[in-house]
């Protein structure tokens, strides 16, 4: 075990222990799906009918689902149909998306807690949030008459099963799928942004797993040996809860940058900025909400994010306490910028901005400040995350509530006093 090594030791082992077996495992799981997005990538140049693009997608998303799944698949199957059976026999309607979107958090939290064991259902989490994502944002397009016409059938499956998309992701539209399988011709830019994306998403897979979880005692070694010898001392527990978030942040950045390569690879995301979760979610939830106020509009998206991700209670708790944090910080920012008159907001002004105050020292200062709260609060919620708290089974929901509360206790629920402190001094500036 690499925990146990002095610092030479460790570096010594570090390329042939973790940096290669890695990088190989990562290619090993991925290269069949790489192989079948460049496949249907050829295939769309020829100009074949639609349909048969079509149906070769939908062929190729099968497969990768079952080289992923196996027989499992079958689950994300019948989300499909069941979200193309509910968007036909509401055709006629005007309130399509809430309909589906109702539909699909029933089943997701039925096939949790009744269809099959938690620890495989939550292997399929991903797929399944990009289908109901994807048939969500199809069924607002159609409300919203961006969409003329419900797809027919083949349609539908094609885009849903994008192979591009059906297992890291990420969301894209319906229009956008369209254009994909249109077959734009093959580019130097395009094959340059695939191998620049894949490069990224090893270099954060190696991150994740081989520099993260040792930065402290070895590649940044504060404490040294005694991080090993001693973890119960306050200070300690900071660097591990950093150490673990930032393993947990770049497991996903390899996954952004993944989806990113299969996308782009499919012929898909490469004209366009790339989209995601929070980006589907943010269209579909927060322009909605927001009549109700800046607060609803943010508690409604982390709640819906939290419902698609199943029933678990460190996720929940994480995506919520992330909505509070979001917002306080979003007002308090914005209230602080009218009181200086400064470019302190959560976004960056623009270039022409009214704000007299841009490019001074205290400005940069507050910015900073700011910029390491949020470093602050990633590490505290990032704590919670690891391999063997994302797969319990259901009689072990208990075991993950309790490492929930026990983890933010070692850490003196210190981001939820911060941000009750940032929330009091927000009203008295008010």
């Amino acid at each position: 075990m690499m925990g146990s090594f002095s610092r030479q030791e460790f570096f010594h082992e570090l390329v042939e222990g973790c940096l290669l077996p890695t990088a190989q495992q990562g290619l090993e799981q991925v290269w069949q799906l790489l192989v079948i997005c460049l496949l249907c990538r050829l295939l769309w140049i020829l100009g074949l009918p639609s349909y048969v693009k079509h149906l070769s997608t939908v062929a190729g998303g099968f497969y990768t689902l079952y080289l992923f799944f196996e027989l499992h698949m079958v689950w994300v199957v019948l989300l499909s149909l069941l979200c193309y059976l509910i968007l036909f026999l509401c055709r006629h309607s005007s309130n399509r998306a809430t309909f589906l979107s109702i539909t699909i958090l029933i089943y997701l939290l039925m096939g949790e807690l009744h269809m099959m064991d938690t620890t495989t259902w939550h292997k399929m989490r991903g797929s399944q949030m990009v289908v109901a994502m994807k048939a969500i944002s199809l069924a607002f397009d159609l409300d919203r008459g961006v969409v003329a016409n419900v797809p027919s059938p083949v349609e539908f499956m094609g885009y849903i099963y994008f192979v591009g998309t059906i297992i890291f992701g990420p969301w894209i539209s319906f229009n956008s799928y369209r254009e994909a399988i249109e077959g734009r011709k093959l580019s130097f830019s395009w094959i340059w942004k695939v191998c620049v994306s894949w490069v990224k998403s090893q270099l954060c897979l190696i991150t994740s797993n081989c520099v993260a979880p040792y930065l402290f005692p070895y590649f940044i070694p504060i404490y040294g040996d005694k991080l090993l010898r001693n973890k119960t001392k306050r200070k300690i527990r900071w660097l591990l809860a950093y150490e673990n978030a930032l393993s947990f942040h770049f497991s996903n950045y390899f996954v952004g940058y993944l989806s990113e390569t299969t996308t782009t690879l499919a012929g898909a995301g490469f004209t366009e900025e790339k989209d995601n979760l929070k980006c589907c979610l943010y269209k579909l939830n927060v322009k909605h909400a927001r009549n109700l106020g800046t607060f609803s509009a943010i508690l409604v998206t982390y709640t819906a994010s939290a419902l698609l991700h199943g029933l678990s209670f460190h996720l929940g708790a994480v995506l919520l306490s992330l909505g509070f944090i979001t917002y306080i910080e979003h007002v308090l920012r914005k209230r602080l910028a009218a009181i200086f008159n400064a470019c302190i907001l959560s976004k960056k002004c623009q270039p022409n901005c009214s704000h007299k105050n841009n490019k001074v020292l205290w400005v940069y200062i507050i910015n900073v400040a700011f910029s390491t709260l949020a470093v602050f609060h990633l590490a505290y919620l990032g704590s919670l995350f690891n391999s063997s708290v994302d797969y319990m089974d259901d009689d072990e929901e208990s075991d993950v509530a309790n490492h929930t509360i026990q983890k933010w206790s070692e850490l003196s629920w210190a981001s939820h006093w911060v941000t009750f402190g940032c929330w009091v001094l927000y009203r008295i500036i008010l």
